[in-house]
């Protein structure tokens, strides 16, 4: 790591104090000053502002620790802003709890629950705020004065590398640099490329380059003190998730399709019961609308029941009728017009079997709300691989087959990440990624850019 990434990891820890006291400070203020015209605030009496912010300064100092426990002051991570966030409020909600159970065994009443509440916000908002701030100045220094950046040589000769060099290029404040971009070159090459213009870092981005040579590379940078880092190859990629088991003696590894095991498990269906939960009390007035508004136009049911599957089992997934009554019975009439000819998928982009309202209901998504009915009965999930119809599952590939690991989900990485725009390969690739990377923090990540695409993108049909 270098010393530049150091100093602003540092610089977390006295930054995150500081944001904790002052938004301490700022309940303080709320509820003496500006809250105090709608009810008066006694506890001003027993409790002054300079002995208040000795408490803040000392909940400080314990919200830290929380922090560090939390892993937000780990020296390498590729979290984003939104998952950072998530883990901000996570570790802060922690702190508060242990307070007010502290709180409870001394036996004493509070001054102020506004206190409590108002701190559990504004602390969250204002550590999130903070960190923000030095990681901004830390992107401007970076892109203006190459503080810190990391002079990399990229070997590789195909898409992979090509990506990666782009990525680079495009993007200067994630603090690298190319000084060298070799195709497929022999070791001596590559050494005494390292020695001439400067470089601290190796990306080996081609999978296939010979192992004996690769093994070279890397002594060479151990012996040079250099990063080495390579892209896997797929018989690499196979040992993504795994876990470590002990037979009569001997360790047995397991290879695992995905991480989303154990409590994993349990943690995703729990999510999923509460989310659907809460989503069909907060769209039950959407709900009525819709289905009066499909009644109105034409003719027949409300729902449609539509043969998918997940986890290579049959269900029937819930929607509201977007189509004439017998759509499924003119599909093969127009088979000729499909536009995905890249898969087994059928998609026709003005497909005349939809109504007035589906049109209506497809823009906006809102066809899809029936689908937490299947989430709350766990035949699929809040999140996952978009569930595909028995005959487009026939035709996969044996690669294709990899997502069908997981439960499908109403939404999921490649539903946000461009939907049916994506060829059916990449949206194969994304789901693949989805389930060897499972975190429950990626699923809140999701849920939270598929609300948002929602309400913005209305370009469904």
């Amino acid at each position: 790591m270098k010393k530049a990434e150091l100093v602003f990891n540092t610089l977390l820890v006295p930054v995150d104090f500081v944001m904790v006291v002052l938004a301490g400070l700022a309940t303080y203020l709320s509820r003496t000053k500006i809250l105090d015209a709608l009810r008066p605030a006694l506890f001003e009496f027993n409790l002054p502002l300079d002995k208040y912010l000795l408490l803040v300064m000392a909940a400080a100092v314990f919200f830290v620790v929380i922090f560090a426990v939390s892993g937000l002051y780990k020296l390498k991570t590729t979290t984003g802003g939104v998952e950072e966030f998530f883990r901000i409020s996570i570790a802060v909600s922690a702190g508060i709890m242990l307070l007010i159970v502290y709180i409870f065994l001394r036996q004493e009443l509070f001054d102020s629950r506004f206190l409590v509440l108002g701190g559990w916000i504004l602390t969250i908002i204002f550590v999130a705020l903070g960190r923000m701030i030095v990681w901004r100045i830390r992107k401007a220094l970076v892109s203006r004065y190459s503080f810190g950046v990391h002079k990399v040589m990229v070997i590789g000769d195909d898409e992979v590398s090509s990506r990666i060099a782009e990525g680079i290029k495009n993007d200067p404040s994630k603090g690298y640099r190319i000084v060298k971009h070799l195709v497929n070159p022999e070791v001596e090459e590559v050494k005494s490329a390292i020695g001439n213009p400067g470089i601290d870092e190796v990306i080996l981005a081609n999978p296939n380059y010979p192992a004996e040579k690769v093994l070279e590379i890397v002594d060479f940078c151990n012996e040079n003190h250099l990063v080495f880092k390579f892209v896997p190859n797929i018989y690499q990629t196979l040992t993504t998730n795994f876990s470590v088991d002990v037979f009569t003696g001997i360790p047995i590894i397991e290879l695992q399709r995905t991480n989303l095991d154990g409590w994993g498990r349990v943690i995703k269906r729990l999510v999923d019961i509460g989310g659907s939960l809460l989503a069909l009390v907060i769209f039950s007035p959407l709900f009525l609308i819709v289905a009066l508004a499909i009644k109105w136009e034409t003719a027949g049911p409300v729902f449609v029941r539509l043969k998918r599957v997940s986890q290579s089992k049959e269900f029937y997934l819930l929607k509201f009728r977007s189509m004439v009554k017998n759509a499924e019975e003119l599909k093969p009439f127009l088979a000729r017009l499909n536009e995905r000819q890249d898969g087994p998928l059928f998609k026709i982009k003005n497909d005349p079997r939809i109504t007035k309202v589906g049109k209506w209901i497809r823009r906006s998504r809102l066809d899809e709300l029936p689908q937490l009915i299947n989430v709350l009965k766990g035949e699929i999930s809040l999140v996952g691989p978009r569930p595909h119809q028995p005959d487009e599952i026939a035709n996969y590939s044996k690669h294709h087959k990899k997502v069908l690991s997981i439960k499908a989900g109403a939404t999921g990485l490649a539903q946000i990440s461009g939907s049916s725009d994506l060829s059916f390969e990449k949206e194969v690739a994304l789901d693949s990624f989805y389930l060897e990377n499972w975190s429950l923090s990626r699923d809140i990540k999701i849920l939270l850019k598929t609300a948002i695409k929602m309400f913005s993108d209305h370009s469904a049909v």
